[in-house]
């Protein structure tokens, strides 16, 4: 019964949806208040009824209903509860549950927080919201139904992949999706404004906090992918360019560029047409996204989704929306001419570059991407673009970005002198430079990454404190420190997210360059070295898990005969879906991990074993639990939380300009 109830909610989702998209377009178009008023109870209503149907999925599993197919091949009796629950969302028709709950999640929230919008953007941009909804609720009903029945129950069902039965799978999908999902308020912010034919500083105002909002949940999520892959694979890395990772971060770099260049339009009126570009850009990039993980085009193991019509599908969503949106930006290019005038020193122009960066970076990351699909079309070739070209052709753009972003931070607006930014830059550079000399003495007979990566981190982290302290002023230490406390968090989330980013190129960097890796095998009671490390195989052993069997390697970590460490590296074989997993087994630390992974019976009754010391791995993720710190800091000042501060609308719904 309730299951039903959750597919009838879905079909009233679709309903309600249709409403918004068609009534409060008209109202705006022909002025009619009332009409416009449908938009707000509407969005409300429609995420309501997306919860329900949602919360019913989410019952079938926990209650593992196997009347229901999704929760037959997704599910079964002996998985823990949490993995009941997040399995919800992992496979293709669940995932996409959660993809439109939070699409109207987002649409709720801009009814809810929007009562400072004139009333007719307002009304367009839930219009536009709604929109996409329709066209993903269609996706749902129509080739992705997580209700159908099975007319003959089983006794139990198949069980969720065993690489997805980890507590990471609970986080990183519903992050990652608030995320890039959450980049359509922005598309349709963008939209609205071209069919309002008003582009200014209130509109840089409004769209910026849900900007701030979208990439501060998308560096959580990929911050918590990469985690996940780190120590759930077995291999050690944090980070492998597969096709799935670079959708998600192909958008995170666009919306990194479209934050900055919605400050420019909020100060100074500027880059109004390329904003507006990048808003419709970065949600199309997470449709892309949403088609290469769901098509089947591109081979990934991070794939849901196999099958040809539901990518037809998606595709013809990606060409409406983006057709739509860039036709019109072209109809109304008139309504976006720049007001502010800037020099070629400014920080507006720092701004520009950073841009440039950033959209150079993620064309680089997109062409990888989808260059093996294009070889099979048009060359009928089997191509494979690895690591090493994303490495060399995305590095130097993150180095250059690296070294401009302090100094593009303390530039003023309109007019700047670059030596005087450098001036006060100078005990920030000498302390980079310190250490990244400290980092190429201490090492002996490695690469130059270490050094430079070490650099390029005490830059931006050195940088960003020099940012904070020339906006104190001049005066006693103690009036500078009283000033630096009041200053407004959305500096200071500045200077935070700066810094997280120095960090987390520190630390991969640093890893990178330092990692020390060895693989034998290994006798029961055997102890070797690795670096400064004494690692000895102690014991193997079977264990018995809740729903698996393991092969469970007891081994302890010494440094200069002192023990540091016990750990349990398992190789795991899930008997209902008959495939294994390797879990290893990690000692963190400040400045390294310890990484160790137990393999396969050998001949001569020894183990194979594998061993990684990773020096500066945890920086890695530090530094995005960082940025994401300095994007919720800026998100609480109270200038810059949704809608907050915006002018009254005047009459007509037109928006005066600051």
């Amino acid at each position: 019964m309730i299951t039903e109830l959750g597919h009838f909610a879905l079909v009233l989702a679709f309903a309600v949806a249709i409403v918004q998209t068609v009534v409060p377009l008209i109202g705006a178009h022909k002025g009619w208040g009332g009409w416009m008023a449908v938009a707000e109870p509407a969005a409300t209503a429609q995420f309501t009824l997306t919860l329900a149907s949602f919360g019913a999925l989410t019952y079938a599993f926990v209650t593992s209903d196997f009347s229901l197919a999704l929760v037959v091949n997704n599910s079964h009796t002996a998985k823990p509860l949490i993995y009941k629950i997040s399995g919800v969302w992992g496979n293709h028709e669940g995932s996409m549950l959660l993809w439109v709950l939070i699409l109207t999640l987002f649409g709720a929230l801009a009814a809810w927080f929007g009562g400072n919008l004139p009333p007719t953007l307002r009304a367009r941009v839930l219009a536009v919201q709604s929109a996409i909804a329709v066209a993903f609720f269609a996706f749902i009903l129509f080739t992705s139904n997580p209700f159908l029945r099975l007319a003959i129950p089983p006794f139990d069902g198949h069980d969720l992949n065993p690489l997805l039965q980890d507590p990471g799978l609970a986080f990183h999908p519903p992050f990652l999706y608030l995320g890039y999902v959450g980049l359509s308020i922005c598309f349709s912010f963008a939209v609205a404004a071209l069919i309002e034919g008003r582009v200014d500083a209130a509109w840089g105002r409004w769209v910026r906090p849900w900007t701030l909002l979208s990439w501060m949940f998308l560096t959580i999520g990929i911050g918590l992918g990469s985690w996940w892959a780190y120590y759930e694979l077995g291999w050690g890395g944090f980070w492998f360019w597969d096709p799935v990772e670079n959708a998600s971060f192909m958008p995170w770099l666009i919306a990194a560029a479209l934050l900055h260049s919605a400050i420019v339009v909020e100060k100074r009126e500027a880059l109004k047409s390329w904003t507006i570009l990048l808003a419709i850009m970065a949600f199309g990039f997470s449709l892309i996204g949403t088609f290469i993980v769901r098509s089947g085009v591109i081979t990934s193991v991070h794939a849901f989704a196999n099958d040809p019509e539901r990518g037809v599908f998606i595709l013809m969503i990606l060409a409406i929306f983006m057709g739509g949106a860039l036709v019109l930006y072209a109809a109304r290019a008139g309504v976006m001419e720049a007001k502010g005038v800037f020099g070629i020193v400014s920080r507006e122009s720092a701004l520009v570059l950073n841009n440039i960066l950033l959209a150079v970076a993620a064309l680089v990351v997109f062409v990888g991407t989808i260059w093996p699909l294009i070889a099979e079309m048009t060359l009928g070739r089997k191509l494979s673009v690895g690591p090493p070209f994303f490495d060399m052709a995305f590095t130097p753009f993150m180095v250059i970005l690296a070294l401009i972003l302090p100094i593009g931070a303390i530039l003023p607006w309109k007019r700047a002198r670059v030596g005087r930014a450098l001036k006060q830059l100078r005990i920030a550079f000498v302390v980079a430079l310190a250490f990244g000399a400290l980092a190429w003495a201490m090492q002996t007979g490695r690469s130059a990454l270490g050094p430079v990566g070490l650099f390029l981190g005490t830059w931006l982290v050195s940088g960003a404190v020099v940012d904070l302290l020339t906006r104190t002023g001049r005066g006693a230490i103690g009036d500078k420190l009283r000033r630096l406390v009041r200053l407004p968090r959305a500096d200071w989330g500045k200077a935070v997210a700066h810094a997280g980013l120095g960090i987390t190129i520190f630390g991969i960097a640093g890893l990178t360059a330092w990692e020390q890796e060895d693989i034998r095998v290994a006798q029961i009671g055997e102890r070797f070295e690795v670096g400064a490390w004494g690692i000895q195989l102690d014991n193997v052993q079977r264990v018995q898990g809740p729903n698996y069997v393991a092969t469970q390697g007891v081994m302890s970590v010494w440094r200069d005969d002192v023990a540091v460490a016990e750990l349990t590296p398992e190789k795991r074989v899930y008997p209902v879906a008959g495939m294994p997993t390797t879990e290893a087994g990690i000692d963190n630390g400040f400045w390294r991990d310890i990484y160790l992974v137990i393999g396969d019976p050998q001949d001569d009754g020894g183990w194979a074993v594998r061993t990684y010391i990773k020096p500066f791995a945890n920086w890695i993720w530090s530094g995005t639990i960082i940025m994401a710190l300095g994007g919720l800091l800026s998100l609480s000042d109270r200038r810059y939380r949704v809608a907050a501060g915006a002018k009254k609308a005047a009459p007509g719904g037109a928006v005066p300009a600051e």
